[in-house]
């Protein structure tokens, strides 16, 4: 899957998110924004991987 894929469902998931918290879902929301976070740390990290750029400093 490319980055552009990888961007485009992480902010849906965030917008779901927002949505369900709007709503008074707070337990999914939380989920889906836990969800969110970590899907979007992976996808950077992976990004500096990918362009030589991450450090053990």
């Amino acid at each position: 899957m490319s980055d552009f894929y990888k961007d485009i469902l992480t902010g849906t998931i965030f917008l779901i998110g927002l949505l369900g918290f709007i709503s008074g879902e707070f337990i999914i929301s939380s989920t889906l924004f836990a969800s969110a976070a970590i899907a979007s740390n992976v996808n950077l990290n992976s990004k500096r991987v990918k362009a030589g750029q991450l450090s053990c400093d």
